[in-house]
């Protein structure tokens, strides 16, 4: 019997520099932080948010998404390689893709045109974080 999952939990994208990216997630979705290990925390503190490895989860409607700063330096994202192909949110309306992308512009981040996808009933907007994660906003196209 297969399992019964009835929706996902979280993504937790692995990072370079938590700093940066941390800035890029809550400057472009302003998700409410859920864990975060604060600033020179006791080793009580360290141990139970050891599973954060530094890193942060946000809580959103949709699940919790994460950010985990492991890894090295000079790497970058990859959908040619196994693993992660994009990650996309949904939003309510064409104008919120478009109000998404003026957000993109007026952050100075590059993005694609929004596309509409015809009879798939859906418009999507994509850009990248600043690991070269590929991100979508997707919503319906009419």
């Amino acid at each position: 019997m297969p399992i019964a999952a009835v929706d996902y939990n979280h993504v937790r994208l692995t990072v370079s520099d938590i700093a940066v990216s941390k800035k890029f997630y809550d400057d472009v979705f302003g998700f409410e932080v859920a864990f975060e290990l604060p600033p020179n925390p006791d080793v009580d503190t360290k141990e139970a948010l050891g599973f954060l490895f530094g890193g942060v989860i946000y809580k959103f409607a949709g699940g919790l998404l994460g950010l985990r700063p492991t890894a090295p330096s000079d790497d970058t994202f990859g959908e040619d390689r196994a693993g992660l192909d994009h990650l996309s949110f949904s939003v309510a309306s064409m104008q919120d893709l478009h109000d998404a992308a003026a957000l993109l512009d007026t952050l100075g981040i590059e993005h694609e045109p929004v596309k509409d996808l015809g009879d798939a009933g859906m418009a999507i907007l994509e850009f990248r974080d600043p690991d070269n994660i590929a991100l979508e906003i997707a919503g319906p196209n009419s």
